[in-house]
């Protein structure tokens, strides 16, 4: 049987993630406390699994490539779009600590509620899940990094409104995960990474 501690040797040993914040956090926020069934023998396993409603948490390897994207840090503002059961939220929490936050997005009114709880089992303060609405991202609010966890058929460019001079969008399109970055003149910069699969993102 897979366990937590074999799982964070596969991401390591796989180049997944490298970087020690991102790895503390594996190791802290353990994946078993946002399944629906703590007791499946594939909790540790490096594929995804459904969690209700056509959603599934994301596979732990592609959760920490993004992540590592990402390049979250201690104190910034975190979105997390497509929160699902809290996971990738509460990872973010864990790394931006008590002087950063991480607001999850989750269309799925269950979810909303599931992930919230998930995440009360860390007695984070600094994060919290709340439903979407059908445009995409928080209105009138700005971020340091801005994480998507669903396809978008094209980019979103609105989204990157949100996006602070200096942050870092991930974001899945199709086939591919973009890492975009708002350089210093407000300008967008761009990496494709291809070959991943997600649930649709929705919004108007």
């Amino acid at each position: 049987m897979i366990t937590h501690k074999n799982l964070i040797n596969h991401l390591i040993h796989t180049s997944a993630m490298y970087s020690q914040n991102i790895i503390e956090a594996f190791t802290n926020i353990d994946r078993v406390n946002f399944v629906l069934n703590p007791h499946d023998t594939d909790v540790y396993a490096d594929h995804p699994l459904p969690i209700g409603f056509g959603q599934t948490i994301s596979q732990p390897s592609t959760v920490a490539m993004m992540l590592e994207m990402l390049q979250p840090k201690e104190g910034q503002k975190i979105l997390d779009i497509g929160s699902g059961s809290g996971w990738t939220t509460a990872l973010l929490a864990y790394i931006v600590g008590e002087k950063g936050s991480v607001t999850g997005l989750e269309r799925v009114n269950y979810l909303v509620k599931y992930g919230n709880d998930n995440i009360k089992k860390y007695g984070f303060k600094n994060a919290k899940i709340i439903q979407a609405t059908n445009k995409l991202g928080l209105k009138g609010e700005t971020f340091d990094r801005i994480l998507v966890s669903a396809t978008a058929k094209e980019f979103p460019l609105k989204l990157t409104e949100q996006l602070n001079i200096g942050g870092r969008l991930v974001i899945p399109i199709k086939n591919s995960i973009y890492e975009i970055t708002k350089n210093e003149a407000g300008e967008l910069e761009g990496i494709e990474h291809y070959g991943f699969t997600f649930v649709p993102l929705i919004f108007s």
